[in-house]
């Protein structure tokens, strides 16, 4: 199993422990490494989410659990990546928002393989000629 940055569907997931798949593939991970790698663009959906439900107990529950795990800051050479991503997105007509080029700027900056359930989206920016490792926990 590759070091890997979760995508926020995923990670959400294993919180949760909602799919079994996905659970027992992030207990693999977390056995493996120690730890989960998340972006800072995923703390930023998953506090949105929770505030705009009004769950501040979910919320400091979900901070909790976080503090263990390494979070990959949106830095100026992951920036640069996911700029270019969604340039070229836009470009071809085929947007996915600004999140997810963000969080695929930051795995190809750090050389790490995205987990994620939405990887039609992804697929459009390899489609372009990124670099970008996929897999997803949920197959």
């Amino acid at each position: 199993m590759d070091r890997a940055l979760l995508d926020t569907d995923i990670f959400s997931e294993i919180l949760k422990a909602k799919n079994a798949t996905v659970a027992a593939k992030g207990q693999e991970y977390r056995d493996t490494y120690g730890l989960f790698t998340i972006s800072a663009v995923t703390i930023m959906e998953i506090i949105k989410g929770l505030r705009k439900l009004g769950q501040p107990e979910r919320l400091r529950s979900f901070l909790d659990a976080v503090s263990g795990d390494e979070v990959l800051p949106l830095d100026m050479a992951s920036a640069e990546v996911a700029g270019k991503i969604h340039g070229d997105l836009e470009r071809a007509g085929q947007t996915i928002g600004r999140a997810d080029p963000m969080v695929a700027g930051i795995a190809i900056h750090h050389g790490l393989v995205l987990v994620s359930g939405n990887t039609a989206h992804y697929e459009r920016i390899r489609a372009l000629g990124y670099p970008l490792q996929l897999d997803n926990w949920r197959a």
